[in-house]
């Protein structure tokens, strides 16, 4: 399946969010991660990430699409990291 992961957390934890999904996923820009993930990967990365989080302070949402074939991808501006990279 392919991800989308996007997040906004404490200035503690946001090391913490981005060095655990850069483990899984491509970083896409500052708080937003894709790329085509397993489901037992996508088990293994949330519950990593929900030791790191604070529900009451941090935010993380997951996009899941079943193939990146059905997504459909605009950007503008200059992107952080290669655009072969990324979807």
């Amino acid at each position: 399946m392919y991800v989308i992961l996007v997040y906004d957390a404490g200035i503690k934890r946001d090391p913490k969010i981005l060095k655990t999904c850069r483990q899984y996923l491509n970083w896409v820009q500052n708080s937003v991660f894709e790329g085509e993930i397993t489901e037992g990967k996508l088990r293994q990365l949330t519950q990593r990430l929900r030791d790191i989080v604070n529900p009451a302070e941090d935010y993380i949402l997951i996009y899941t699409i079943p193939t990146p074939r059905y997504a459909s991808r605009m950007a503008l501006g200059t992107p952080k990291v290669s655009e072969g990279d990324i979807l």
